[in-house]
Formats: C-alpha cells, structure tokens, sequence
C-alpha cells in the first residue's frame, strides 16, 4: 500500500543525513545499489504477532550511494506485510495502528530531512 505522503516525497539529502536520521528513526538501509536504497521500518503488531514494513524509496541525484556526499532524492513510501519465508505483500490489510505509526514516521522524518 503506498502511503501518501506529499511532503516526504521529493525531499533531498545526502547519504550521510538521511542514514542519520532514518536510522534515529528505527529505519534501516536494507536493500542498496550504486543508484537507489531503500530504507525500512519493521512493525510488529502486538494484537496479531505479524510483522509490517515502512519502506521508502530513494534515488540518487548525483554521486554514488557508497559516497556519504551522495544526494538522494525520496520517492514514495510503502506499507507491507511480511511473509514467509521473505518479502511483502503491498495488498495485504493493513492495519489502522500500523498506518498511524508509519504515517508518524514519515512526518517525523520530513521533520528532521528539513530542519
């Protein structure tokens, strides 16, 4: 499910930045190459034991990802829920408190990306 968050979507920061403040955020740089990342959020319902991901993608503008000088451009967020034995399912339900957090962290991450 993507989540729309328009003030996220088109923020710039370089690589060093956005690590600092996705990973004082609980987000983790999972999957990376020389031009995208993405950065992940687990969640883990306590009322069901399943576990749901933030994702937020992001495009290098300029640089290369391993350069903490590399700017970044984030594009859309994503919720989903995890699977066995390994990836998301973007159509399952998502459920209200795990929308509500990962909206909350998008908000809180816009909030340190434009300070």
């Amino acid at each position: 499910m993507i989540i729309e968050a328009p003030k996220i979507k088109g923020i710039k920061a370089t690589l060093d930045r956005l690590d600092e403040a996705a990973s004082s955020l609980g987000f983790v740089r999972w999957q990376w190459e020389y031009y995208r990342a993405t950065y992940d959020f687990k969640y883990e319902d306590p009322s069901t034991g399943e576990d749901y991901y933030l994702r937020v993608n992001a495009r290098v503008e300029s640089g290369k990802l391993e350069s903490p000088y590399a700017v970044l451009r984030l594009e859309d967020a994503y919720v989903g829920k995890a699977t066995f034995p390994h990836g998301l399912d973007y159509n399952a339900p998502i459920p209200e408190a795990v929308l509500k957090t990962s909206k909350q962290k998008l908000q809180e991450l816009e909030r340190r990306l434009s300070a």
